[in-house]
């Protein structure tokens, strides 16, 4: 569905709006929805949206690798529960030292540290062919694992008009091989051999800013692990910092498949909000976060992060994300299906405007705030035939006038 973006209106009245786009979905601020029709949003992806094709988190990861090189300790951390804190007693009466502290490390949670303490334990100098990275390659090289349908969603949604770009900290190459069955062969970058964030159509990828596997197996590669590894990178080389200044002035980053306290989360946050208070060019990052109960505290804590988060229902397996994800890939105003906003459009005009729920007003303003004057036109003309009463019809003059106001300003 081609829809000119360059004339999106930027800053409209509703820019404290949220818009629903379903039943039971997570609720998107239109000022990230408006902007990703302008192409200004970059999804940068974790290990959460992995999980669903059978690959580890960080700590089932580090549980993975201490399963097959200490046995004594996997035996102790594998007892500890994940919502453990800085507080929880275990028995380290039969470890030593070293792997008390380990153990430490584990339960608060800093699982670059707790790689970076065993592997120079058991194998002095960290290098490429390690014996944890071993373990690690070879557990993410699993046979039969493929692409989750949250690649696929994420896939479409990279689209910016011309250029599909992603940034993930994963190792995997599932968002690789999910664009190959949607036909966009992407090419892979990783560290060092990344792109300079840009907004034309160079710019573009699979970019794993923490390395990324290599696709010929007997080939070792770089990747950001251990503690030892973030501040290389991190602090040393600057490569990911630099890479996510530049990127945060260009684009509206958009976190999807992190939790609060994920060591890679914590870097990039570091990173960002560094820059927050000295540069006013720093646009909004946003994060989708799952809540079993509202948590208002939670997400205060991520605003104070400099972090807007978009709150969804994380039980059924995180189901609502999945499914906002997806709906949103079917209404993109990038790529998205045009039988889907017409099916939306038909369905909410049925009703009168004035007995039409919330939602439902504000969805449909949104598809045509979003659109340029063909497009507005088609829609009111696909509104008249399935004999949408004035206030819709008004509606849609409003939103024009509105796009006209904004656009002289």
């Amino acid at each position: 569905m081609k829809i000119f973006r360059d004339r999106l209106i930027r800053n409209s009245v509703s820019s404290d709006r949220v818009i629903s786009l379903g039943s039971n979905l997570a609720a998107i601020p239109e000022r990230l929805l408006l902007a990703h029709a302008r192409g200004e949003v970059l999804f940068i992806a974790g290990a959460g949206i992995s999980q669903p094709a059978n690959l580890p988190n960080f700590r089932g990861l580090v549980l993975s690798v201490y399963k097959h090189l200490d046995v004594a300790v996997h035996a102790v951390i594998s007892g500890i529960p994940s919502t453990a804190h800085n507080q929880w007693d275990v028995d380290l009466s039969d470890l030593t030292y070293q792997q008390a502290a380990e153990v430490k490390r584990f339960i608060i949670g800093d699982y670059d540290v707790v790689l970076g303490m065993l592997e120079r334990r058991i194998d002095a100098q960290p290098h490429a062919k390690s014996r944890v990275r071993q373990i690690v390659t070879s557990e993410l090289r699993s046979t039969g694992i493929s692409p989750a349908q949250i690649h696929f969603a994420l896939m479409v949604l990279a689209d910016r008009g011309g250029a599909v770009t992603i940034v993930t900290t994963n190792f995997d190459l599932l968002l690789e091989r999910a664009s190959k069955k949607t036909r966009q062969e992407m090419q892979t970058y990783s560290l060092g051999g990344i792109p300079r964030p840009g907004r034309g159509d160079d710019f573009a990828g699979v970019l794993h800013i923490h390395g990324a596997l290599d696709r010929n197996q007997a080939r070792t590669s770089d990747l950001i692990l251990t503690d030892q590894d973030f501040g290389e990178f991190y602090l040393r080389r600057r490569v990911v910092p630099d890479f996510i200044y530049d990127a945060a002035r260009l684009f509206n980053l958009v976190l999807v498949g992190y939790s609060a306290n994920d060591p890679p989360m914590r870097y990039l946050l570091n990173a960002v909000a560094a820059d927050g208070s000295r540069f006013d060019d720093l646009k909004e990052r946003f994060t989708f976060v799952g809540v079993d109960d509202p948590d208002p505290v939670a997400l205060e804590d991520w605003k104070g992060r400099g972090i807007t988060p978009i709150p969804y229902d994380s039980t059924n397996g995180h189901a609502a994300l999945l499914s906002t994800l997806e709906r949103w890939s079917k209404l993109s105003a990038i790529n998205g299906k045009r039988n889907s906003v017409d099916a939306e459009v038909k369905r909410i005009v049925r009703a009168k405007r004035s007995s039409a729920n919330d939602a439902d007003r504000d969805l449909f303003d949104h598809l045509i705030r979003r659109s340029d004057s063909n497009e507005r036109i088609r829609l009111s003309a696909l509104a008249s035939k399935y004999k949408a009463d004035f206030g819709w019809l008004d509606a849609i003059a409003d939103v024009a006038t509105e796009f006209d106001r904004e656009r002289h300003l």
